[in-house]
């Protein structure tokens, strides 16, 4: 189970660094514009605030990339702490999202199923 976790771990990680070059990176080009639905008047006015935010989703990649490699490396606490640190955050802003803005659900949804997964996975196989 926890080998499982961490795929999903790995595959939120990568989703995220995905965000992170859309809101950080890539703002103004066509596939943020279509995957966040900003107007063109609304990108340079939004674009710090992306900027930061997409630090966030590279941050929690971070965390949980960091807890994939300190798990295979054999310290199954730290790097499973790492692991439900960054896909737990994950989730939990994926659910923020849902609750506060229940139009964009599809975007919640995207952005928590795989990080839903990992902590599923990890807590059973922690449990078992």
């Amino acid at each position: 189970m926890i080998i499982t976790g961490l795929v999903f771990a790995g595959l939120a990680a990568l989703l995220h660094v995905y965000i992170f070059w859309m809101e950080s990176l890539a703002w103004d080009g066509p596939q943020a514009r279509k995957t966040f639905g900003v107007p063109d008047h609304e990108i340079e006015p939004t674009r710090a605030f992306a900027y930061n935010q997409g630090f966030y989703n590279l941050f929690l990649a971070i965390a949980a990339i960091v807890g994939i490699i300190v798990t295979a490396a054999g310290d199954q606490a730290v790097g499973l702490t790492l692991i439900l640190a960054g896909t737990g955050s994950m989730l939990a802003a994926a659910l923020v999202l849902l609750l506060s803005s229940p139009d964009k659900r599809r975007a919640a949804i995207t952005q928590g199923f795989l990080p839903l997964l990992a902590v599923v996975f990890v807590v059973i196989g922690l449990l078992v």
